[in-house]
C-alpha cells in the first residue's frame, strides 16, 4: 500500500485476498458471529479472542497509541499495531488524529521501519481511519458520504476509506446497492459489491443472498461473487447466515462455481469459501445458526 488513497484493481477489486491493515474485527457480540480478518477461527474465551477484546474495548487514546508503537518496534505481536489504530479511529479524538496524520507522512516517506516480515506501509489504512472518522465527527456523516461516494468512480480510495464507508449505516449501505444494480462496469460493479462487504447493515441481506447465488444475473463474475459470501459473514446475524447457506446450496445445484478454473488449492470454489468460514468465524454457519438468536 504504497499509496494510501490509491487500490489497485488486485486488492478492493479483482483479487480474492482479505484487507491488510484496515481491521474487521468482531467479538463478544451476542447477535453476531465472532469475525476477524486478523485471527485464524478466533474464538471467543481464548487468549488471542481476550487480547482483541481489552483492544476493542479500550477508551484511552494514550493507550491505543502506545500498544500500537511496542508492536511497531517488534516488542507486541504485529497484530496489535493495526487493531489498536483502528480502536483510535472509532474514538475520534483530535490530538491523535494529528499523531496519526504524522506518522502517515513518516511511512510515505520511508522513514519509519518495522519488525522483520512487516510492512510499516500496512498501517497507512487504519491511519487514514483515523483523519477520517474525525473529519466524520467534524463535518458530519452525510458530508463525509458524499465525499466517499465521489471516490469510487475514480478508483482514487482505499481501504481506510472502505472500513469508513462501512460504518455511516443504512444511508451508505443503501446508495452503495442503487450505485450496484445501476452500473454496467464489471470493475465498478465488483468495487461496489466489495465495499458492501464492509458494512454490518442488515437490509442488504436479500440482494447479498440473491447475488451470491446467481452472480450472472447482476453481471458480476463468478470469481468475484465470493464479495457477497464476505459481506454476508461480516454482517454476521443468524439472517444472514442463513441466507447464505441457502444460497450456496442453490448456487452448488445450478452449478453457478464447478468450473474447475475457480477452484484453488484441490478445492472447488464454494469448498473454499467453507473455509473461508471458518478461518473468519471459527465455526462452520450451521453453528452459528443454532447457536445465535433469531432476527436480524
Amino acid at each position: 500500500m504504497a499509496n494510501r488513497n490509491i487500490v489497485v484493481a488486485g486488492l478492493l477489486a479483482l483479487a480474492a485476498v482479505p484487507a491488510e491493515g484496515q481491521v474487521l474485527i468482531r467479538v463478544g457480540d451476542p447477535a453476531r458471529a465472532t469475525y476477524s480478518e486478523l485471527h485464524e477461527g478466533l474464538r471467543r474465551g481464548t487468549p488471542a479472542a481476550d487480547s482483541a477484546c481489552a483492544v476493542l474495548r479500550e477508551r484511552r487514546p494514550a493507550v491505543l497509541w502506545r500498544r500500537m508503537r511496542v508492536a511497531l518496534a517488534g516488542e507486541a505481536v504485529w497484530n496489535d499495531a493495526p487493531l489498536a489504530l483502528t480502536r483510535l479511529a472509532e474514538l475520534r479524538d483530535g490530538a491523535y488524529a494529528d499523531s496519526a496524520a504524522k506518522l502517515s507522512r513518516a511511512i510515505e516517506a520511508g522513514e519509519v521501519k518495522a519488525p522483520p516480515g512487516q510492512d510499516p506501509a500496512d498501517l497507512l489504512a487504519p491511519l487514514r481511519a483515523v483523519a477520517l472518522e474525525r473529519a466524520r465527527a467534524a463535518r458530519g456523516d452525510a458530508a463525509l458520504l458524499r465525499e466517499l461516494l465521489a471516490l469510487i468512480p475514480t478508483r482514487q480510495y482505499g481501504l481506510g476509506e472502505a472500513w469508513v464507508l462501512g460504518r455511516l449505516g443504512r444511508p451508505a449501505s443503501d446508495s452503495i446497492r442503487a450505485r450496484f444494480l445501476a452500473v454496467d462496469d464489471p470493475e465498478l460493479k465488483v468495487r461496489y459489491l466489495t465495499l458492501l462487504s464492509f458494512s454490518a447493515d442488515t437490509s442488504a441481506v436479500p440482494l447479498l443472498r440473491r447475488v451470491y447465488s446467481a452472480p450472472d444475473s447482476f453481471g458480476v463474475p463468478p470469481r468475484y461473487a465470493s464479495r457477497a459470501s464476505d459481506a454476508l459473514l461480516w454482517i454476521g446475524t443468524r439472517s444472514s447466515l442463513a441466507a447464505l447457506l441457502e444460497a450456496r446450496e442453490q448456487a452448488r445445484a445450478r452449478g453457478v462455481y464447478a468450473a474447475p478454473e475457480l477452484g484453488r488449492g484441490g478445492y472447488d470454489f464454494l469448498a473454499n469459501d467453507s473455509s473461508a468460514v471458518i478461518s473468519r468465524t471459527g465455526k462452520w454457519l450451521t453453528e452459528w445458526i443454532e447457536e445465535l438468536e433469531p432476527g436480524g
